[in-house]
């Protein structure tokens, strides 16, 4: 049984290592999006190319986030994340000096790779590590400075890439990891890996990966049309169907299908599908929006985004409760229609706006939107399971919303007409980013009517998540508990 106690100088030192390395992964998720067109200049990079920089992350974080945590499952939990630490560092390295957009982007692939590596493992370390007692509080302050971490990263981006320039975005992971890695070697304890046997789901987490690869390629490419891009498409296709049948096949799955015969499940999944895809949109564009159409500069882009997370981070618990009384139907309802409004709100966001009467209260509007829905969604997800799949349908939601995000960074600037050269003319800009956030906003009203119409109150006694205060909006919070026992 765990048996390290919070107040002990090792209680601290686990807890300064998992925050250390869970908030390199969440910081790259949301600094990256200010930095853009400052990226695209520097590097001489098409829309495309700034839509790779995205989702070339996200295609490997989202394909193997799954398998990441069961191999610390099966090795142990602090060797894979210390490897996941490095191969972060070493990516974020290769990101920093990248000589040019190809370079980039590949670079940013192999930290999707190190992120799916650590992100599951940070806070299994803290609930296979902490006496029980103490484990609730642990996680809490996790969560917290997560949360904090999450609201700065905007500012600290802008800052950043106004100040020593956008190369520092990524570079500043190296002195983090070179911190995180000898304090998890000398004082957190290993766990997992003790019993651990079967097979692991290599071939699904391959095929999964591909077939977004894939498909992601043949949505930001479609704009040129060609055979190129028909064959690609075809090839994702077919690797999600490949991947389906391998799913159903196995004896051992990375994603069991019999976990989407709870309705509920397969409910919150799909509006976890409509939110994210809109949020993962919007993060997109409205940094974008702020430097190219309205003129702020990075760091003014960065800090105008600081509301929402704010909100995010003070109110969710609140929300959590909120919920846990009234039941998760009206939250997943209300939420997705307050983002949907914000969306619409930002409209009005052209030359010229003002923050005050514009763009503050669009961000205010929708950050109450994701304070009212994104805890209840991970609450009603893990109550939709028995508590031993609790992990699992974590794993599977978190990896659903990031697939989301991903597929809509790739199809957003296709439907809304953006040409390669957008972000670079304003005004064109301004009329695409306009068709952008209806898109979004009907994705959030979609969400919101699948819920009205699916999600019911879930049994009694079921699992909530620990960590409500986490002010993540890139993705619902990954619990920490192994991801899939029989995965490893």
């Amino acid at each position: 049984m765990p048996d390290v106690r919070l107040a002990s100088s090792r209680g601290k030192w686990i807890l300064l290592t998992t925050i250390l390395g869970s908030s390199m992964a969440l910081l790259d998720s949301t600094v990256v999006n200010v930095a853009l067109p400052r990226i695209g200049r520097d590097l001489d990079a098409s829309l495309s190319a700034l839509q790779w920089t995205v989702n070339a992350y996200m295609v490997t974080l989202a394909g193997l986030i799954l398998l990441g945590g069961a191999l610390g499952d099966r090795f142990g939990r602090r060797k894979v994340f210390v490897v996941g630490v490095v191969w972060f560092a070493a990516a974020s390295l290769l990101c920093g000096i990248a000589p040019n957009a190809g370079v980039l982007i590949g670079s940013r692939a192999l930290q999707g790779v190190g992120g799916a590596l650590l992100t599951p493992g940070s806070l299994a370390l803290i609930q296979a590590s902490f006496h029980p007692d103490d484990r609730g509080r642990a996680v809490g302050l996790w969560s917290g400075f997560g949360g904090i971490g999450a609201a700065v990263g905007p500012f600290v981006g802008g800052w950043l890439v106004d100040g020593p320039g956008w190369r520092w975005v990524f570079l500043l992971n190296v002195p983090v990891a070179l911190v995180c890695v000898p304090v998890a070697l000398r004082h957190v304890p290993e766990s997992g890996g003790e019993g651990a046997r079967g097979r692991f789901d290599v071939l699904g987490a391959v095929l999964g990966a591909v077939a977004l690869a894939l498909l992601t390629y043949a949505l930001i490419e479609a704009g040129g049309g060609g055979l190129v891009v028909a064959v690609t498409a075809v090839g994702g296709v077919a690797a999600a169907v490949a991947f389906v049948v391998v799913e159903r096949r196995r004896p051992e799955p990375m994603m069991p299908p019999d976990i989407f015969s709870s309705r509920q499940f397969t409910a919150v999944n799909l509006v976890t599908l409509c939110v994210y895809a809109a949020l993962g949109g919007f993060f997109f564009l409205v940094a974008l929006q702020l430097q190219v159409v309205v003129g702020y500069s990075a760091l003014a882009a960065g800090t105008a985004l600081l509301p929402t997370t704010a909100l995010t981070l003070l109110l969710s618990a609140r929300s959590g409760e909120l919920a846990d009384r009234i039941g998760p139907r009206v939250p997943l309802t209300v939420g997705p229609l307050l983002c949907a409004a914000g969306m619409l709100l930002m409209l009005r966001v052209g030359p010229g706006a003002s923050y005050p009467a514009d763009v503050l209260p669009a961000l205010v509007v929708f950050g109450l939107g994701l304070v009212t829905l994104v805890a209840p969604l991970t609450a009603t997800v893990l109550g939709s399971v028995d508590v031993v799949r609790a992990g699992l349908a974590s794993g599977i939601n978190n990896a659903a919303a990031r697939a989301a995000g991903l597929v809509a960074v790739a199809a957003l600037p296709l439907l809304a007409g953006m040409g390669e050269e957008a972000y670079r003319e304003p005004a064109a800009f301004d009329a695409a980013f306009g068709r952008a956030m209806g898109w979004c906003a009907g994705a959030m009203v979609v969400g919101a009517v699948i819920a009205v119409a699916t999600v019911r109150r879930p049994p009694p006694g079921c699992k909530r998540p620990e960590c409500l205060r986490h002010g993540g909006v890139t993705a619902p919070p990954l619990e920490g508990e192994p991801v899939r026992k029989r995965l490893s």
